[in-house]
């Protein structure tokens, strides 16, 4: 579940609080109560303070209320040191805006959160009520923050590496080792970087700000911790919207392949259904399990330009870069069918070009130091390499073993958990959430990270709940559909009657044809 996955663009309530209204520097609120997790070692409070210099500017930011939320690293252990997470409430752009705010839970984990700002206003959902953010605990303008910018770098230098080759895991386990050596030798907790202590860091916000009720948005790993948070801490909260959703009991690290043969095949599946791709790309699945498994026995090595610009970056293309390519969306949908057309008639170019675009990332912006804490506790615990090579058999049979044995997005992942070493919390976080909270549950049924199915799943125990599935879009929905907008916007104006009827007449957008 790595951030955004969106390329619409690019590759990703107000109660009336006084004095920003929370409490002072000096007037610290109550911890919130605590159903099912840690007991605070300490109060929570808010401390008022400048909002984040971004690399880009960001408009909202100019009118938005920012400082830090305080609370305990560890909440488990008594006289842990004070986090600060970096906090900003945008107010709605409505004359009389609703009086409960919406809090948005943002993807990874470790994705960095103020990043998303523009997404979520140019999705509207300032419009009736403040939003509020908050960095989750190691993020970007925390204090501290788990940014690991030797991955970053290994990242960078990986396009032009074989996906599961030798070297690839040898250099991406040194930049992991090194991150975790100076994250430790600066006296930073790594087992404290959890989903409890994030969904805690939450509910702790909704006190110290003093606000009495707010509604939930989360998006990928962000619907992971919504729902962990309305399970252990159910207090205040009006209404659940889960974009992408990635319920606990259900993500394992095996469990990305059925997402990525989900979301795949669903792309697959609709160019058959559309007579002009159907007849230019006669059986595409075939054609891409041919170009999957020639391109494991025999690389391409290219030099391409990233989308962005910049200058050409070696690139290796493989099987399992192919794969991921395609898990990632880095290619735009409608043009998917004709660039494994063209790989297949030697034209590499749109895969290369999308492969290329890693070599830019910007250095420092994930907090790596929370995603591998997180995974390596929560997902890899009780499943084994075999685990990832059967269900990626499963997923796609007749695949390289060699493809499928690095679980999507995340390879050598038990390799990279032996050196993160943190306790095993599967067993505590894999727990299925049994509420009566308004939730609406939103998935893009081309999501190759998070199947469209698995909303499904996770709304199994939510009793009051709606599901909506929206044709031809990938992860994260709502910035990329007007319809999904709406529907959001509709439910939290009516949690319990939201209006769907926008989506039952949407399709995929056409493909792309090329001539022959």
């Amino acid at each position: 579940m790595a951030k955004h996955g969106i390329h619409v663009v690019a590759a990703t309530a107000a109660l009336a609080l006084a004095a920003f209204g929370c409490p002072t520097a000096s007037s610290a609120a109550s911890p919130p109560g605590h159903t099912g997790g840690p007991h605070p070692t300490g109060p929570s409070r808010f401390v008022p303070g400048p909002c984040p210099r971004t690399p880009e500017p960001i408009a909202a930011l100019r009118t938005a209320r920012c400082g830090f939320l305080e609370v305990p690293e560890n909440r488990a252990r008594r006289g842990s040191r004070t986090i600060r997470l970096a906090v900003a409430v945008i107010p709605a752009t409505s004359a009389k805006p609703a009086e409960d705010p919406v809090v948005f839970m943002s993807g990874g984990p470790g994705g960095e959160t103020f990043d998303d700002i523009p997404f979520l206003v140019d999705s509207g959902l300032n419009r009736d009520r403040e939003l509020i953010i908050m960095a989750q605990r190691g993020n970007l303008y925390d204090r501290p923050s788990l940014a690991c910018p030797e991955m970053d770098r290994f990242n960078a230098r990986y396009v032009g590496l074989g996906y599961d080759s030798p070297q690839a895991k040898r250099l991406l386990l040194d930049s992991v080792k090194k991150c975790r050596n100076r994250l430790a030798a600066d006296g930073i907790d790594l087992s404290a970087y959890n989903t409890k202590e994030n969904a805690a860091d939450f509910a702790a916000l909704r006190t110290a700000l003093g606000i009495p009720r707010w509604n939930l948005y989360g998006h990928s790993y962000g619907t992971n911790l919504a729902l962990t948070y309305l399970r252990d801490n159910p207090q205040g909260i009006r209404a659940v919207a889960l974009d992408s959703a990635t319920a606990p009991q259900i993500v394992t690290l095996p469990w990305g392949w059925s997402s990525a043969r989900e979301g795949i095949g669903n792309v697959l599946k609709a160019c058959a259904a559309e007579s002009r791709c159907k007849s230019r790309y006669p059986d595409l699945r075939r054609t891409l399990t041919e170009q999957v498994r020639k391109l494991e026995a025999h690389p391409l090595t290219l030099n391409a330009r990233p989308p962005r610009g910049g200058d050409p970056v070696k690139v290796v293309l493989d099987g399992g870069a192919l794969l991921n390519i395609l898990v990632a969306n880095a290619i735009p949908f409608p043009d998917v069918p004709a660039a494994i057309e063209e790989l297949a008639h030697g034209r590499p170019e749109r895969f290369a070009r999308a492969r290329a675009a890693d070599s830019a990332a910007v250095v420092g912006m994930t907090a790596h130091g929370l995603t591998e804490s997180v995974v390596c506790s929560e997902w890899v615990p009780g499943t084994s390499k075999s685990d990832v090579l059967k269900a990626g058999r499963r997923a796609f049979p007749g695949w390289p073993d060699t493809v499928l044995a690095q679980a999507p997005q995340l390879p050598f992942q038990h390799e990279v958990c032996r050196i993160w070493h943190v306790p095993d919390r599967a067993t505590s976080h894999r727990v299925a959430t049994t509420s009566a909270v308004p939730t609406l549950l939103v998935a893009g049924t081309f999501d190759a990270k998070v199947g469209s199915s698995w909303s499904r799943a996770a709304a199994r125990t939510l009793s009051r709940s709606t599901s909506v599935r929206v044709p031809g879009i990938g992860h994260w929905v709502v910035p990329q559909s007007a319809c999904a907008q709406k529907v959001l916007a509709s439910f939290l104006a009516r949690p319990t009657a939201p209006d769907t009827r926008c989506v039952a007449g949407l399709t995929p957008k056409p493909f792309t044809i090329i001539p022959k």
